[in-house]
């Protein structure tokens, strides 16, 4: 009987062992085990985005980055779910597009573009990437440049056909002048205008008399 008893405890202790070195097994394979409790409810978020045809890699990637800086969990699935809301306006503002595109969409979004800014960007031709003039619009609201500026001009030059290069020589030029000491949004209707063929950015209605005449 001794014997027996034991036999079941070193059974015991080796199957507690064994199921120990399983769980820190599988935090060191998947870092979101380090979500613990409040993994259930990220997993939800993720069938969520599945269901809606919104690529999860935007909210694995951010809810790795609140692991990896030490962030509460449930910090985490908050900031993870918020995301979620984004991607979901920037998905319907401009349907199936790539991964990174919706993400930069997101990430305008969340510095407060409008959905409808974004629509303008939903017609493209085949190939043609946004992404670059999601990146330099949310560099210029960061800057300080107003929203509506900053999305007229943008979504005009993308409506012209403007190239990744017109974006990137416009973002550096708008943020030497803003380093100079010039007012944001006056940097970039500076620089808009000595872009060949393109409008201010903000171009007020014309006069009603104004307006007939040009109709005629």
């Amino acid at each position: 009987m001794t014997f027996s008893i034991q036999r079941g405890i070193r059974a015991s202790v080796v199957a507690a062992s064994l199921l120990c070195t399983s769980a820190l097994a599988a935090q060191d394979g998947d870092p979101l085990a380090k979500l613990e409790n409040n993994r259930y409810a990220f997993d939800l978020i993720l069938d969520s985005a599945s269901a809606a045809g919104i690529p999860t890699g935007p909210l694995i990637s951010k809810a790795r980055e609140g692991i990896a800086k030490k962030v509460d969990s449930r910090k985490i699935v908050d900031v993870v779910r918020k995301l979620l809301g984004e991607l979901r306006i920037a998905h319907t503002a401009l349907g199936g597009v790539a991964e990174q595109e919706l993400s930069a969409a997101a990430a305008l979004i969340d510095l407060g573009a409008k959905p409808s800014q974004l629509e303008a960007f939903r017609a493209r031709q085949k190939g043609r990437s946004d992404i670059t003039a999601f990146t330099v619009w949310a560099d210029f609201l960061q800057r300080g440049i107003p929203n509506e500026d900053a999305s007229s001009a943008i979504s005009k030059l993308w409506r012209d056909g403007a190239d990744d290069e017109t974006f990137q020589s416009l973002f550096t030029n708008v943020k030497g002048d803003i380093s100079q000491g010039l007012n944001p949004g006056t940097a970039l209707q500076n620089r808009i205008r000595e872009i060949p063929g393109r409008a201010s950015p903000a171009p007020g209605k014309p006069p009603e008399g104004q307006e007939n005449q040009s109709s005629k």
